[in-house]
């Protein structure tokens, strides 16, 4: 089965113990995970080496999607012992005071950005979504969901894929049927797709379709835009035929850290125009031969488009100085820990 969801027969050397093997993290739930093996699934408790790398750094934790290594005890316990290297994660920024990473989902091979068509969606959410998926260093995709509930959804996805350049734009339906067919072909029997966005927006209504069941709960969107939620955990649910989806809780907030690189990948014909710039500093401001006023000045470039890419830029900084000043304090907090030990030696 775990050749069907991405197995390397590579990943058996991890399991060097005839009590160990190599499995796929399918859920998350307080401390115990549910992980795909080849004897079938099991629940796992985190064995005491991960404990320790988790208590010094967040993002050691299991994540849906993690291939892993599984102990069996002669109790009949299960332990998680070792997480083998992700190829890509879907990381994003802890809400609160301290600027922490929080690994959403590992070794995908399309991360893809699930938007409902009614109502009219929101670019410059679109574009925060689209700098996570680049970052992931997984393949970003757009997936316009609920085509059957608006006339003009050819006319709102070409208004899409100029806020995307790079990604393949999808206009999906789970009624009908549309772009199904082309989500299963790039899937292709054995990749894994996660599924990011808001509540309500038709993540689990996607995975429902796919799978040919009905296997999470759905509901559908209010009025308002605003989503319901349903799923309340990331869940990898293998496909018939081969590969996997990996259904995320709707993401109300999308924070943004380390992901330099994602943004310019979303912003390519930003970032283009910025290399064009006369000066190395440019603020696009009033300087002479700034190659961005020029675009604008022409049509060439969108002004929201522009505008969405400055408020990035300014929230990475941000995030980037307070990312700083947390590593600085845990410097001197350590400092300060290893001087009063040695402050107290015989």
């Amino acid at each position: 089965m775990l050749e069907t969801i991405g197995f390397d027969p590579e990943m058996a050397g991890w399991a060097a113990a005839a009590d160990a093997s190599v499995g796929r993290v399918a859920r998350v739930d307080r401390g115990v995970v549910g992980v795909l093996t080849e004897q079938g699934p099991v629940r796992a408790s985190y064995g005491g080496a991960l404990l320790h790398e988790i208590a010094a750094d967040a993002t050691a934790a299991p994540c849906t999607g993690d291939w892993c290594v599984v102990r069996d005890w002669p109790d009949h316990r299960m332990t998680l012992e070792q997480l083998l290297p992700r190829s890509t994660a879907v990381v994003r920024a802890t809400a609160g005071e301290q600027s922490y990473g929080q690994v959403l989902c590992a070794n995908i091979d399309f991360a893809a950005v699930v938007v409902a068509l009614h109502p009219t969606p929101v670019l410059t959410r679109l574009e925060r979504l689209l700098a996570l998926a680049w970052e992931s260093g997984a393949q970003p995709l757009l997936i316009l969901t609920k085509a059957d509930a608006v006339s003009d959804a050819d006319h709102v996805a070409e208004d899409v894929r100029a806020a995307a350049p790079g990604v393949e734009v999808i206009c999906t339906s789970t009624v009908t049927g549309q772009g199904l067919g082309r989500i299963r072909e790039l899937i292709d029997g054995t990749r894994t797709i996660a599924l990011l966005g808001s509540s309500g927006h038709g993540k689990s209504s996607l995975t429902n379709a796919l799978v040919g069941t009905d296997v999470l709960a759905t509901k559908t969107i209010r009025d308002d835009g605003r989503g319901r939620h349903t799923s309340v955990r990331r869940e990898l649910v293998v496909l018939p035929g081969g590969g996997a989806v990996i259904d995320t809780p709707g993401l109300r907030g999308i924070g943004l850290i380390d992901v330099d690189g994602g943004i310019a990948r979303a912003f390519a014909d930003v970032e283009e125009l910025v290399a064009r710039c006369r000066f190395a500093d440019c603020r696009h401001e009033a300087e002479p031969g700034c190659a961005v006023l020029e675009a604008l000045a022409d049509g060439s470039l969108n002004q929201r488009r522009f505008e969405s890419w400055q408020k990035l830029q300014r929230e990475i900084a941000w995030m980037a100085s307070r990312k700083d000043a947390r590593l600085r304090a845990e410097r001197a907090k350590s400092w300060k820990s290893r001087t009063r030990r040695a402050g107290h030696r015989p």
